[in-house]
């Protein structure tokens, strides 16, 4: 893509679905990279390319320091919580786990340790009591393309060396870890505001689900009716997606 000569010149690092959000929201600004990089194989061309920055956006692995140092203007990092708050790999997935309805996204100058470089710009979200919890993509997509925007307002003043970095509060830290399959089961019998907030967190990736008569049942979609989870959508093992009361019509027969 020919690119002017006055645009910026950086990459985009991302290895998701949550860094598709972030990326489709940099191009609606007018911030299209010059190279993407998605895989673990870091491509010939960062290393002989005189880049104005780096954007990072749930990239799936640790870019060292020589890399971190290429940049004219450094390494920017769009991470989906209020940081220092919920440093990690989970950020959002466990914000709506522990019911954390106060929730943002951070624009950090990357270090070599994971979520601890200072603060370029950063915004909360306001999501009302009745749209809480929601579902995690869509958590996800809200965040990172605010992240976006954020990033694109702060990068002409960081350019210009009239942006003030704030180094985070360490005493303040809190951390997130890869959540796995196991994590995502529901106990039908247990609390059902915990079971709702899993089942809204985990929609991808690990997928919420219980287990019957040892098959693997998928919740797509459930609701909190009067202090209560009403599950509406399953995805049986084996078979196509349909409501919970047409499954459990089934198990009847």
């Amino acid at each position: 893509m020919n690119k002017k000569k006055t645009d910026p010149l950086f990459v985009f690092f991302g290895s998701s679905v949550d860094s598709r959000f972030a990326l489709e929201g940099l191009e609606a600004r007018g911030l299209v990279p010059a190279l993407v990089v998605s895989g673990k194989e870091l491509p010939p061309e960062l290393f002989n390319t005189e880049w104005d920055f780096f954007v990072v956006a749930s990239y799936g692995r640790m870019l060292p320091r020589e890399v971190l140092a290429l940049p004219r203007y450094g390494a920017l990092n769009i991470h989906p919580s209020l940081l220092p708050k919920y440093r990690g790999p989970s950020p959002y997935i466990s914000a709506i786990l522990e019911d954390e309805r106060e929730t943002g996204v951070t624009i950090m100058m990357m270090e070599e340790k994971m979520d601890t470089g200072p603060v370029v710009a950063q915004a909360k979200l306001e999501i009302v009591p009745e749209d809480w919890p929601p579902k995690g993509l869509l958590l996800s997509q809200m965040l990172f393309t605010e992240g976006a925007n954020l990033l694109a307002e702060a990068l002409p003043l960081l350019m210009l060396g009239e942006l003030k970095l704030e180094p985070q509060r360490e005493s303040a830290a809190t951390y997130t870890r890869k959540y796995k399959d196991a994590d995502a089961l529901v106990d039908l019998h247990g609390d059902g505001r915990q079971n709702l907030l899993k089942i809204r967190a985990f929609d991808h990736e690990p997928r919420a689900h219980f287990v019957l008569q040892g098959k693997r049942v998928i919740i797509t979609d459930a609701s909190w009716q009067d202090g209560k989870l009403e599950i509406l959508k399953v995805i049986p093992e084996g078979r196509k997606e349909m409501s919970y009361a047409d499954f459990l019509r089934g198990q009847r027969k």
